[in-house]
C-alpha cells in the first residue's frame, strides 16, 4: 500500500507491551458472556435505523458486543456518580449535583464509529440509571469552509489543526461544570460545512458520547486535551487495508445516492463510472486519510480504555480492556 511513511507494518493484533501489557484480551465469545442477564433492548428495526452505509450490524452484534459493553459502562458511571457524591458531600461540604458522564470514542474515517456510536447511545438509553444519552460528533467543531479555505486546510481536514480546539475543549469543561443548554454547531454532510445560526442543545444528560477523529489527541496549544474530561474511552480498530476497503465501497455507494443530490458538495462525482469512483476514493483516502490514521489518530490508540478490535466483515472480533 502506498503512503507517505513508507513500508509500515500494519496495526498490530495486540499492543506489544509483552510480560507488562495493560490488557486483559478478549476474543468475542469470552466477552459476549460478560453480558451476563443483561436483556436485548434492540429491536431488528431499531437496529436497521441506526445502521450506516455497508455497515451490516445484527441483533447477534448487539447482544454479543454493545450489551455486554452497555453493563461495563453501567458500572462505570453508578462508581463515577457514587464518588463524586462522596467528594462533594463527604469532603467539600456542598450539596451533591450529577454532571455527565463522558464517553470518547476514536478510531479512523471508514471504520464505523458513527454506526458504533448510535447504536451504543441507543443501548445506553435503555438502562433506567441513565435514561438521557446525548450523541455529540466532534465535526460541529470543524472550522468553517471559508476558513478552511483561507488557511489552505481544506486537503487537511478532519486533522487536528482543521477543528476549533478552543471551541471544543470550552463545551466540554462547561459541560463538565454543570452548565445546561450549551450549544454545538451543527455540520452538514451534504453542504461539507458548518450549517451558519443552527446548533444542537445539550442540557445535561446522564451520559455524553462524545465521537470523532482525534479526541484522544495528545498534541494541543490549549492547556487541556479534549480526554481529559472523558470518563471513559473506546478506540475502533480494525487493519488499514480492511479500513480502506471499506472507505472505498462507501463512497462508491455515496456516489450513486447523496452524491447526485444538486445540493451535495460531491455532487460532481454523479457521473463517474464505478472503476473511477473506486479510483477516487482511494486516491482520497491515500493523500489524506490513510496520513490522518498514520500520524494523528493510531498512535492515540493505546490511550483508550477499551479496544473494539473489527475483522474483515466489520463486525467486532476481539475486545481489549486495559487494566490500568
Amino acid at each position: 500500500m502506498e503512503s507517505g511513511k513508507g513500508n509500515r507494518p500494519d496495526t498490530p493484533q495486540v499492543p506489544s507491551y509483552g510480560a507488562t501489557r495493560p490488557y486483559m484480551i478478549f476474543p468475542r465469545p469470552e466477552w459476549a458472556a460478560l453480558r451476563a442477564n443483561v436483556p436485548q433492548s434492540l429491536n431488528e428495526a431499531e437496529v436497521a435505523s441506526l445502521r450506516g452505509h455497508n455497515e451490516p450490524v445484527s441483533l447477534e452484534d448487539i447482544a454479543e458486543v454493545y450489551l455486554p459493553l452497555s453493563r461495563l459502562l453501567n458500572l462505570h458511571v453508578l462508581a463515577s456518580r457514587s464518588l463524586n457524591n462522596m467528594v462533594k458531600s463527604a469532603f467539600l461540604g456542598v450539596p451533591r449535583r450529577t454532571v455527565p458522564f463522558i464517553i470518547g470514542i476514536a478510531g479512523s474515517v471508514g471504520v464505523g464509529k458513527s454506526t458504533f456510536a448510535r447504536l451504543l447511545q441507543a443501548v445506553l438509553s435503555r438502562w433506567p440509571d441513565h435514561p438521557n444519552v446525548s450523541l455529540v460528533t466532534t465535526d460541529g467543531f470543524l472550522l468553517p469552509t471559508r476558513v478552511l479555505q483561507e488557511r489552505d486546510l481544506m486537503a487537511r481536514k478532519g486533522f487536528p489543526e482543521s477543528y476549533d480546539l478552543r471551541q471544543m475543549i470550552s463545551f466540554l469543561a462547561a459541560l463538565k461544570a454543570g452548565e445546561r443548554n450549551l450549544d454545538v454547531p451543527i455540520y452538514s454532510h451534504e453542504a461539507y460545512d458548518i450549517i451558519p445560526d443552527r446548533y444542537q442543545v445539550v442540557d445535561q444528560p446522564d451520559i455524553l458520547i462524545f465521537e470523532g477523529l482525534n479526541v484522544l489527541q495528545t498534541a494541543s496549544e490549549q492547556p487541556f486535551m479534549a480526554s481529559d474530561f472523558f470518563d471513559f474511552s473506546i478506540y475502533l480498530d480494525a487493519d488499514t487495508q480492511d479500513i480502506e476497503r471499506w472507505y472505498v465501497q462507501r463512497f462508491q455507494l455515496l456516489q450513486q445516492t447523496a452524491f447526485r443530490k444538486p445540493t451535495s458538495y460531491f455532487h460532481h462525482y454523479r457521473d463517474l463510472t464505478p472503476e473511477q469512483a473506486e479510483k477516487v476514493a482511494r486516491d482520497i483516502w491515500r493523500r489524506i486519510n490513510l496520513p490522518n490514521l498514520e500520524e494523528n489518530i493510531l498512535p492515540t490508540r493505546e490511550r483508550a480504555r477499551l479496544i473494539l478490535r473489527k475483522g474483515p466483515s466489520h463486525s467486532v472480533s476481539t475486545v481489549w480492556m486495559r487494566q490500568i
